[in-house]
């Protein structure tokens, strides 16, 4: 019979460590509490993550709207509303901004 990593000459019960160490009570109750602390660690940052992202979600919404109006005091009419995706990064939203403003020169 081969060994666990496929040795030919080593069966499966040849070389096997023991670990005849076994954990008090004591042990188990110190490692279920340090777990506890870490899962309390882990939930605080995601609380903190949840709140950030909601935090970035309103900053992008205020950004769309101020970015919104600032285009229409600088084409001099109602500001259009937008999809969320950000069209004003294309080539050709930057060269409709620069030529409204240059329309107002």
């Amino acid at each position: 019979m081969s060994g666990p990593n496929g040795d030919p000459n080593m069966s499966t019960g040849d070389g096997i460590i023991e670990d005849d160490d076994e954990f008090s009570e004591d042990e188990y109750a110190a490692i279920n509490s340090m777990l506890d602390q870490i899962n309390s660690c882990l939930d605080d940052l995601e609380e903190r993550n949840d709140a950030l992202n909601g935090k970035l979600h309103e900053l992008l919404e205020s950004n769309r709207q101020a970015r919104l109006e600032f285009r229409a005091q600088l084409l001099g009419g109602p500001p259009e509303e937008q999809p969320p995706a950000d069209r004003d990064s294309s080539p050709q939203g930057r060269a409709d901004l620069d030529a409204g403003s240059e329309e107002q020169k």
